[in-house]
């Protein structure tokens, strides 16, 4: 078996049991909806920051010319 089907199975189950409980009334999690909402928020702001710090962002004319280049020499390189 795969592990990483696996484990999204598991998460998958997780999910739909805490689910099931908010529902109910029965809150799983010991956390307020204000302590989530700052985690998320939180969260988001840290994947933004260092998706955009990875990610190459070319702004000058220059810049731009140099990716261009620098994709055709690895088009041709194959």
């Amino acid at each position: 078996m795969d592990k990483g089907m696996i484990i999204r199975t598991i998460v998958l189950i997780l999910a739909l049991v805490n689910q099931i409980l908010v529902m109910t009334g029965i809150s799983p999690l010991p956390f307020t909806s204000e302590e989530i909402e700052y985690f998320v928020t939180g969260a988001f702001t840290v994947v933004a920051t260092l998706w955009t710090w990875y990610k190459n962002n070319s702004i000058t004319k220059e810049a731009k010319q140099a990716d261009t280049y620098l994709k055709q020499l690895k088009r041709n390189r194959k």
